[in-house]
This record gives structure tokens, C-alpha cells and sequence, in this order.
């Protein structure tokens, strides 16, 4: 794993825009697309609406989520509400390149099963994403690998649901496709996140986010959560 500090929110939120930027033209240019799976929160958004405004290959450029709320559409819990605003309304991406979580079907588990299936669709079998953005809870979860949630158990299916966590329930990408992604970028920012980013570097894997594998990781963080590492 390899951490990379930044004065601060924008600059972290910047510097990922960048690196995402670089990796979908390569991916494109290798292999004529480029898929990558997003978390939500703030510093993410801004993420999302810096790398709207820069010259990519959109068309081929497919957009997952690592995760979303069990809420109806609109709702301003959804990570897929933050994530219209901040790229999807800037950027030249078509409605069939975009691959929002089916988190408002009545079957649960039925639209579990769909959404894998949208993942073989668009990474292949097993998934390989190109790139997987995540975040870092201060309880230590990532994506929606909640503490003590049998989700984190999976091991047989791309894609699982959690218990109710934080007054919802949760449809959440599974270790074994955040653990084949080529590249896993962590966003970590605020002072709250400090302890569990220290915990995160040393390889911790009583917390859920020291589960995903740390060989293709890099971690942006600021100053503030960074405030443990030294």
C-alpha cells in the first residue's frame, strides 16, 4: 500500500480526479474501455464534478458503485443522488455506461443477483474492475463492510446486502471483486479518520476495511487524517 498526503480536501479530491483521469486512458487505449466502481461521501463528490471537467475517453468509460442505501430514488442518502450531480450532469456519459445499484426493487435478493450480473456484463467473469474508489469509515468499515455484518463473510458472490447499519440496510460490493480490482484508490480525509488509517496501513484485519487487499492500494489522504502516521 502506498499513502500519499496532501495539504487538504481539495487537494486530495484533485489529485484522485487526476489519477483516475490517467488510468481510464490507458485502459482505453489497452483494452477500448475502462470500468471503475465508486463509494460515495463529500470528498468523493468533488472528486467526481473535478474529474467531469477533464478530456477522457468517455465513451468508454463504464461507472459502478461500490455501494448504495436501501432508500427510494432521490432520496439525498443515496450515494446514486451525489453522484448525479457531480458527474453524471457534466459528463458525456450515455445512461447505458452508468450502472446504478437496483437498491428500490421489492426482491432484495433477486436484485442482488441482477446486479452481479451486471457486473459480469461489464468486467467479465470473475469481474476485474479497472479501478475501485473507497472510503474509510471511523468504525473501519469500507464500501458497505460493516462491522460484524455477516456481508463480510461472503466469499462466493460479487455482491451482498447488509443488516440495517445507520438506519438502513445496504447493497455492497464483496471482498472477492474489491480484491481482483487492478487499482484500489482510498480517499481518506478528517481528523475522525486518523486512528483507523493508522490501523488500515499496519494491516488490520479485525476492521473491515484491513480485509481488502493492500498489493494495488493507494491511499490519498489529508493532513488531518494522516495525523496518526507519523
Amino acid at each position: 500500500m502506498k499513502i500519499e498526503v496532501l495539504d487538504d480536501v481539495d487537494a486530495v479530491a484533485d489529485e484522485a480526479a487526476a489519477i483516475i483521469a490517467t488510468d481510464a486512458r490507458i485502459a482505453v487505449a489497452a483494452r477500448g474501455r475502462f470500468v471503475m466502481a465508486v463509494s460515495g461521501g463529500r470528498t468523493p463528490w468533488a472528486m467526481l464534478r473535478a474529474l467531469a471537467d477533464k478530456e477522457l475517453p468517455w465513451d468508454g468509460v463504464h461507472v459502478l458503485q461500490v455501494d448504495e442505501r436501501v432508500a427510494p430514488a432521490g432520496d439525498p442518502e443515496r450515494n446514486l443522488t451525489h453522484l448525479r450531480e457531480s458527474l453524471l450532469e457534466h459528463a458525456p456519459l450515455r445512461p447505458e455506461q452508468v450502472h446504478a445499484m437496483p437498491v428500490e426493487a421489492q426482491d432484495l435478493p433477486a436484485a442482488v443477483l441482477t446486479y452481479a450480473a451486471t457486473l459480469r456484463a461489464v468486467a467479465g467473469s470473475p469481474a476485474v474492475l479497472d479501478l475501485v474508489h473507497l472510503g474509510l469509515g471511523p468504525d473501519g468499515h469500507t464500501a458497505s463492510l460493516v462491522p460484524d455484518d455477516p456481508v463480510l463473510e461472503i466469499s462466493d458472490a460479487a455482491v451482498g446486502l447488509t443488516g440495517p447499519y445507520q438506519g438502513r440496510r445496504r447493497m455492497t460490493l464483496t471482498y472477492p471483486v474489491l480484491n481482483h480490482a487492478r487499482r484500489v484508490v482510498w480517499v481518506v480525509t478528517g481528523s475522525e479518520k486518523a486512528g483507523m488509517l493508522k490501523r488500515l496501513r499496519d494491516g488490520d484485519r479485525s476492521i473491515p476495511a484491513g480485509r481488502v487487499d493492500q498489493d494495488r492500494a493507494l491511499v490519498l489522504a489529508d493532513r488531518a487524517a494522516s495525523a496518526d502516521l507519523r
